[in-house]
């Protein structure tokens, strides 16, 4: 026998997968590119009317509220559901804020919170009779549309209570201290660029993110065009509001609520558990998650941003009015919707939300300067909520 022993040949070291290249999907940043077009149509409609800074200004100022209440719709709408109250709610809440300081001479910071517990109590009232009693989340917030409108008229005993004093009113009409150079803020310009670089940084890292796991990635130079547009868009923003008062206290405010929410339903458990119990309730409920729990914490936190939203509108207005929030609900909904957020449930995103605000506060915004009558853009925004609800569906028939 042989002492030489057959070697095995030994295999070279395997070389790294190719990193896999897929297209942007044009579905997630539709929407992004819908929002550029219609404010192009409108700047060319209007003879650039919605392009001067004083416009760019009143958009966040007259939609801040908007933005508020799509990203906690977006929560109802991700477990199947939506809230139609929200509007009454939302009323009730500046209700009681603005009787406490015109009538009871209550302190500005008193009232704010006693705006957010009323929300708050509107919202776990909801969320009892939605989670412990299972009645569904339509009938339920039906009645709170109702009761709300009602308790909002008795609080005001069908007046307007104003005006609100300054230290309130701040809160949507202040800005932050600017620092003029050639007439432009240089506090806007600085904040727009940080907001440049966290989103080069943030693709950088979403890179690494997707070759460690081996994902696949767009191309190159698709994500470069990306990137190139939003930023973009980010700096002729805060250029603009340079360019008038500076950036505006309510824009902080909303950078701050859409960024702990964005946190919160994709970096946590508890987001995760939501979209859960929107793709399949039964399964979710199978798998541990108290669903019970969940309806009820979705419903809570709505009404705590719709008293939020409820400072924030009497803030804008200066006063607190009976018919207040008329209409909101069919705002935040339609902004989910039109993000491209799910009928069914389970599919949307926070930023996908703002962005749907921002088509709904842009198409108000250039129909009034092109003098479109009030009939008309409710056409317009009806006929652009079918339309994006009808894409979705046909889409998803498609890919069945």
């Amino acid at each position: 026998m042989s002492n030489n022993a057959t070697k095995v040949p030994t295999s070279a070291p395997a070389a790294a997968a190719p990193v896999k290249k897929v297209n942007l999907s044009m579905k997630q940043y539709g929407m992004v590119l819908a929002l550029i077009a219609v404010y192009v149509i409108f700047a060319v409609m209007t003879g650039g009317k919605n392009l001067t800074p004083i416009n760019v200004n009143n958009l966040i100022m007259q939609n801040g509220y908007v933005i508020i209440l799509a990203v906690g719709m977006l929560l109802c709408v991700l477990t199947g559901n939506v809230d139609l109250g929200v509007g009454s709610v939302v009323a009730t809440c500046g209700a009681v804020a603005g009787t406490l300081i015109v009538d009871f001479g209550m302190s500005t910071p008193i009232a704010m919170i006693a705006s957010l517990a009323v929300g708050l109590i509107f919202g776990v009232f909801v969320g009892f009779f939605v989670s412990k009693l299972a009645i569904p989340p339509f009938i339920v917030t039906l009645a709170t549309m109702l009761m709300g409108r009602g308790i909002c008229y008795v609080v005001l005993a069908s007046q307007t209570k104003g005006p609100l004093p300054a230290d309130y009113t701040w809160i949507s009409t202040g800005f932050l201290p600017t620092i003029r150079v050639g007439g432009v803020d240089m506090i806007s310009v600085i904040i727009g660029i940080v907001v440049s670089v966290f989103i080069v940084l943030s693709e950088l890292r979403s890179i690494a993110t997707a070759k460690k796991h081996g994902l696949p990635i767009a191309p190159t130079w698709q994500l470069i065009v990306k990137d190139a547009i939003i930023i973009g868009i980010v700096m002729f923003f805060f250029y603009k509001l340079g360019a008038y008062n500076g950036v505006p206290v309510l824009l902080i405010l909303l950078a701050v609520v859409v960024g702990i929410y964005h946190f919160l339903t994709t970096q946590t458990v508890a987001g995760r558990q939501i979209y859960a119990m929107g793709g399949n309730a039964k399964a979710a409920r199978l798998s541990g998650i108290n669903t019970e729990k969940v309806f009820f914490w979705v419903y809570a936190n709505m009404g705590l941003l719709c008293g939020l939203a409820g400072i924030v509108l009497s803030a804008r207005n200066a006063s607190a009015t009976p018919k207040a929030g008329d209409g909101f609900e069919m705002d935040a909904i339609a902004s989910c919707y039109i993000g491209g957020a799910a009928t069914s449930g389970g599919i949307g995103t926070i930023i996908g939300a703002v962005v749907g605000a921002l088509i709904m506060g842009v198409l108000n915004n250039g129909m009034s300067l092109a003098g479109f009558d009030t009939n008309v853009q409710k056409i317009v925004k009806g006929a652009v909520l079918l339309g994006a609800v009808t894409v979705d569906l046909l889409s998803k028939r498609k890919k069945g």
